[in-house]
């Protein structure tokens, strides 16, 4: 199905990501810009609301014929879900509490990926990190496909399985490009998380559990949501390594769509960044931006230049420290 993919490897970068030089010109021309960095008050309890919504509908599939589980946990659960895991990544930039109360962010993280199912949070703030300090860095951002999914995923049926399984390779991408010791928060994660399912299963049965893990399996696979994974940095243009969105969906993802603001300023809340992009509308404008997540998946399959080797990578320098 398609033919195959051309490029056999990466797009290979010999300078600096843009996002530090640019951060530095956009608050040389516009300070007042760092009054937008900071928590947002409003996140802990939206976060809250959507832990509660989760909770409820746990309770109200578990008397449902399993079609209908099936069918709610694509329509709804699985946007839930990836809504939270978005969530999870606005609280590891400390913008639930901020920078002063960090640990708070990381117990609270713990809980918001309770109805997740998959206990994820304490690792994903680990190697986040490493992706905006070291973006494309070779052996170090877990952002960027392996070998194999390059060499391997390279016509559009291959392409199309790729992105259902794309919550598959990201869970155990780390392990194959740059593992790390295990936390005790780490732990603390994991264990929390399966005594949560557990107790799920043997309040409700199994219903809501399936609700719970095959709508965050399903949410980060084929689902318009997941366009963003692609969207961000994939290079559908070459020189360009970060893309931003700025469609409906950014209401549901906490404006994850803002990308290239977000990495120019990660520390200002999602919420706050379509006032970066008024406030230096000259850097943003002109960028390369999409319109639609959906038409990014479409396009990446079809399109038989793009493949996993479409991203840019960089040799780091110097000293390299991770989180």
């Amino acid at each position: 199905m398609g033919n195959r993919v051309a490029r056999e490897d990466f797009e290979w970068a010999y300078t600096d990501q843009p996002h530090a030089d640019r951060r530095k010109e956009i608050l040389a021309k516009y300070p007042e810009i760092k009054s937008l960095m900071g928590p947002d008050p409003r996140l802990k309890w939206i976060v809250c609301m959507m832990v509660a919504v989760q909770f409820l509908a746990f309770y109200l599939v578990k008397d449902l014929d399993w079609k209908w589980v099936l069918f709610w946990t694509y329509a709804f659960g699985s946007c839930v879900n990836h809504s939270m895991t978005l969530a999870i990544h606005e609280i590891s930039h400390n913008t639930a509490f901020g920078n002063v109360k960090a640990m708070r962010n990381r117990w609270f993280a713990i809980f918001a990926n309770l109805p997740i199912g998959l206990p994820y949070s304490a690792s994903f703030k680990r190697y986040h990190l490493d992706h905006h300090r070291y973006l494309g860095g070779d052996g170090v951002d877990v952002d960027i496909p392996t070998e194999f999914e390059g060499w391997f995923f390279c016509t559009r049926l291959r392409k199309f399985v790729w992105i259902i399984l794309q919550p598959l390779f990201y869970a155990i991408r780390p392990l194959c490009i740059n593992p790390k010791p295990i936390s005790q928060l780490e732990l603390i994660n994991v264990a929390v998380q399966l005594s949560f399912n557990m107790a799920l299963y043997w309040l409700w049965g199994a219903k809501p559990v399936v609700y719970m893990l095959a709508g965050s399996m399903l949410g980060m696979g084929l689902h318009p949501i997941s366009g963003h994974f692609i969207a961000e940095h994939y290079m559908f243009l070459k020189g360009h390594e970060t893309y931003s969105y700025y469609g409906s969906l950014n209401l549901l993802t906490f404006n994850v769509g803002y990308h290239n603001e977000h990495h120019d300023f990660p520390s200002i809340p999602g919420r706050r960044l379509p006032m970066v992009k008024k406030i230096a509308a000259e850097y943003y404008d002109d960028l390369p931006q999409y319109t639609s997540w959906f038409r990014v998946l479409y396009d990446f399959i079809m399109d038989d230049q793009l493949s996993p080797y479409s991203r840019v990578k960089r040799k780091l320098k110097g000293e390299v420290k991770l989180e």
